[in-house]
């Protein structure tokens, strides 16, 4: 076993032993993928002011999101498929994000259900993401059931009314369960830590609906449905009921815009998410990281102001919250540990990111992740402005 130091050293262990089409599903954004790049590489661009001779004792990267309290400021972002990059993978990721004190996200199309991840975790409370369907009935049984579930949030995702292109999910044919063309099959056999795991578990499709929808009880029946589902039409009206209907605490995912921002705030929405799903819609968009200050500048003081999209490091965390995210969410790394070593391999990743936060918060000259602000950046590390 190789020794793991960092996210990348999961993510090339998860690209060895989770199949192409799945491992390329996650590593991945649409079209050109300028925007999936960008996410990550606009991190580097900003810079940070090492201080010395301060007293590092008694460091605390301990903070709240949505008033929860969490042992970082960080949360398991909402992302399909994640029980095919490894089996149960939902109920593993949810436990170690239990464990750590972090929130986990459950996302719609997840292949584990609401009811196991419930199950798994022994009814601890975790977060909740929807995709606006067509067919509300559906949405309302949804809602309802991540209730019953004591889901403690829930995320509104707004920028999938329409599927962005992503080239290499149509070249390798991806599917759930996946498609037994020769290819995958000779990929799938050069895999057999992840072979043997799925064979040992039920869980192979998406559990939130096969069996929910009248007319979906199997892969063929839920392609035709899924098609047709996500709602083009999905407006701020739509939130309002949504809101209602749930009754709790609501975060807007996909905000942008400082105008959507605006618009977020007078929905009442609790927090949102600055995010673009990873470069995986709008190729050509602004990095998150990027469209965050302008965000925080015009929203921060009336809505708590979180951000998703090329995290791979505890200080990118710093950097987000430096520049006025209250919390972060991390997706790919921790898909990377969760494909490279299953739950131990999201617990590893999670312990990176908290190590490398907690250790340049104090080379910064801070113990305390709350009193982190922008004054730990150097003044020339302007982030480029892609608007």
């Amino acid at each position: 076993m190789p020794v793991i130091t960092c996210i990348e050293d999961l993510r090339q262990l998860a690209r060895r032993r989770v199949p192409r089409m799945f491992y390329d599903y996650a590593d991945s954004g649409s079209w050109t993928e300028s925007t999936y790049r960008a996410n990550e590489s606009d991190f580097s661009r900003i810079q940070l002011r090492q201080r010395v001779a301060v007293n590092m004792e008694n460091r605390s990267t301990a903070s709240t999101m949505i008033g929860q309290p969490v042992a970082m400021p960080v949360a398991i972002a909402p992302t399909g498929l994640t029980g095919m990059q490894h089996a149960d993978g939902e109920i593993l990721a949810a436990r170690a994000a239990k464990r750590f004190g972090i929130p986990f996200t459950l996302s719609t199309m997840s292949i584990c259900s609401i009811e196991d991840v419930a199950q798994g975790t022994g009814g601890h409370p975790f977060w909740f993401q929807l995709y606006v369907m067509k067919d509300r009935g559906f949405i309302e049984r949804l809602i309802d059931r991540a209730k019953a579930a004591h889901c403690s949030a829930l995320v509104i995702t707004l920028d999938l009314q329409i599927l962005g292109q992503r080239h290499k999910d149509l070249k390798n044919g991806l599917s759930a369960p996946p498609k037994l063309t020769l290819p995958n099959l000779i990929n799938i056999a050069s895999k057999p830590r992840w072979a043997l795991g799925m064979l040992g578990t039920p869980r192979r499709q998406f559990g939130n609906i096969v069996g929910h929808v009248t007319g979906v009880d199997n892969m063929g029946s839920l392609s035709e449905w899924t098609a047709k589902q996500f709602d083009p039409a999905l407006n701020w009206g739509d939130v309002e009921w949504i809101k209602k209907r749930w009754g709790g605490k609501i975060i807007l995912k996909g905000i942008q815009d400082v105008e959507d921002a605006r618009l977020a705030v007078a929905s009442g929405a609790d927090a949102l998410i600055v995010s673009n799903h990873g470069g995986r819609q709008l190729d050509g968009a602004q990095s998150s990281i990027g469209a965050l200050p302008a965000i925080v500048d015009a929203v921060g003081s009336q809505i708590e102001v979180h951000m998703d999209g090329g995290i791979r490091s505890g200080q990118d965390v710093l950097k987000a919250r430096a520049l006025g995210a209250r919390g972060t969410y991390i997706g790919r790394a921790f898909l990377y540990g969760l494909g490279a070593l299953g739950e131990a391999g999201v617990t590893r990743a999670l312990e990176i990111i908290h190590r490398e936060l907690d250790l340049t918060m104090a080379f910064c000259g801070h113990t305390q992740i709350d009193r982190v602000d922008a004054g730990i950046l150097l003044p020339a590390a302007g982030l480029p402005d892609r608007r």
